[in-house]
This record gives structure tokens, C-alpha cells and sequence, in this order.
């Protein structure tokens, strides 16, 4: 017996933004294609997002030779043993072309430990402060880190005028509470549609309209029903309809709201824009 087709992925009338992605993990021919597919989808606008010294030129290099593709300049906690004064020289130097929108991917990842947890946080704390003289907003990765995470955001969310995004979000209540009062939003991606996901779910229920975004973290955490397949923008709207569900709102409604929220955090260079005042 056949498995039974996949569901098609479904068109909307509103543009998408693309908040986080890693576009630098695919050959460049499998980029190409996943592009076009990506605008055929409504994906109007896409950020990829740096994580390593090893990846700040690749993810400049796509945004600059595409007129749809945005970047961020950052170094994961994974990666935070292999910062140093010349990386931070590199992230600053790397965020003034215009491609670049935010300083991103930092933060602290207590789950997996690959650095330790002392310079994980100094290295963060180093690139709010590069956030903070660019007034640039942030990206932000957190597991298992909510207790730190809350103490560091804060000290500095002050110097953050354009604040950020907590990106993939699945951390515990208390947490998104303190980031939406502090000014942050929240990003949530494929992980709301899994059965086992109902944290993430209360999350959504949790966020305002005007402080959620949209993204895949593609190729990692694709939607239902093409999970176990590789991820890719082009899933985005997937991503919408469940929290379209979980917000009992119309998918439109929904996407309008995310898309200003995008079009706020990320291309608005209006001091104060996402800040809690803002």
C-alpha cells in the first residue's frame, strides 16, 4: 500500500517574512532552488542567521548577492569558546553593511554544555554590548538557561533600545513573561506543531499579536506533516497556520500582524522600535 500524499503547503495572501534561518548549510544549487520555491510560497523577505566565526563572511556574502535575503552577524554559545577580541572586531565591522539586521545568533545553551557556561555568558554579555553601540536589536538563543538568562537580560535590556527576538521558543512561562515586559519578542517555529510540544503552544497563547514572529530554523525542525523531511523557508506557512490555531485567529490576520512585527524589529532603523515603550 502507498503512504498517503503529503498535504500541499498552502498559499496565502500575505507576504511572509522568513525571521531565522540558515541558508549558508545548503550547496549553492540547492539554495538556489530553495529560494525560488520560497517566493512561490509568499516568503517575501528572509533572514539568515550567523553562528560561528566560521559562517559571519557566508551568510554576508548570500544576503549581499540577493535582493530578498537579510543576515545577522553573531556567535552561538556552542560556538563561545572560539570568540576573542578579533571575532568581536569582525561581528562590529561585519554589521555595518546595510545586508545585516540584527546581531544574532547569541546567548546561553545550558542543554548541550559544548562551551562552558562562564564564557558562554561573558560572550554573550560582550555581544549585547556590541548590539547596544550599533543599536542594532538581538537574536537570541536560550535552553535550559532561564534563571541566567533573565539575570543578564536585566542588567542590559536598558542599552538595548531596539531590543530583540528570543528565537525559537521553548523555554518555560516565566521566561517569556519577563521577555515580553522587558521588550523582547518571541520567534516561534515547526516545534509548535509537534504532538509533543504543548509548552511551545502555551507560549504562542501567551505572546501579543504584536510581539510574535514567524521562522523555520531551517534545515533544523520541520513542520508537521513533511517532519523528518529537511527544513526550508518555503514551510514557513505551516509554521502560521498552527499558530494562527493556537491564537484562534484568522491565518491572514495572523500573518499582517507578523509581518509588521518583522518589518518593526528587523528593517526599521527608528530608534526605540521594539523597545517596551515602543
Amino acid at each position: 500500500m502507498s503512504k498517503p500524499a503529503r498535504r500541499a503547503i498552502p498559499r496565502f495572501r500575505c507576504p511572509i517574512i522568513e525571521t531565522h534561518c540558515h541558508l549558508d548549510y545548503l550547496d549553492a544549487e540547492a539554495l538556489d532552488e530553495e529560494l525560488v520555491t520560497a517566493r512561490e510560497h509568499g516568503i517575501e523577505r528572509i533572514v539568515t542567521i550567523a553562528v560561528s566565526p566560521d559562517n559571519l563572511d557566508a551568510v554576508r556574502e548570500i544576503a549581499a548577492s540577493r535582493d530578498d535575503v537579510w543576515c545577522t552577524q553573531g556567535i552561538h554559545p556552542h560556538e563561545a569558546e572560539k570568540y576573542d577580541n578579533s571575532v568581536g572586531e569582525r561581528i562590529r565591522a561585519g554589521a555595518s553593511q546595510d545586508s545585516v539586521v540584527a546581531i544574532g545568533e547569541i546567548g546561553l545553551d545550558y542543554y548541550y554544555d559544548h562551551a562552558d557556561r562562564e564564557v558562554q555568558r561573558h560572550v554573550f554579555g560582550e555581544q549585547l554590548s556590541i548590539a547596544a553601540d550599533l543599536n542594532l536589536p538581538v537574536v537570541i538563543h536560550s535552553r535550559d538557561a532561564d534563571e541566567d538568562m533573565q539575570a543578564i537580560l536585566r542588567e542590559r535590556a536598558p542599552d538595548l533600545h531596539r531590543r530583540g527576538v528570543i528565537h525559537s521558543f521553548s523555554s518555560g512561562l516565566e521566561l517569556a513573561d519577563f521577555a515580553l515586559e522587558a521588550g523582547f519578542m518571541l520567534g516561534f517555529n515547526g516545534m509548535v506543531t509537534f504532538n509533543s510540544a504543548d509548552n511551545v503552544r502555551e507560549a504562542v497563547a501567551r505572546t501579543p499579536l504584536d510581539r510574535l514572529l514567524l521562522e523555520t530554523d531551517s534545515p533544523y525542525l520541520t513542520p508537521v506533516p513533511y517532519r523528518g523531511r529537511p527544513n526550508g523557508p518555503r514551510y514557513l506557512p505551516f509554521v502560521a497556520e498552527k499558530v494562527a490555531e493556537v491564537k484562534s485567529l484568522d491565518v491572514e490576520d495572523l500573518l499582517r500582524a507578523c509581518f509588521d512585527n518583522s518589518e518593526r524589529l528587523f528593517f526599521s532603523r527608528t530608534p526605540g522600535v521594539g523597545s517596551a515603550a515602543a
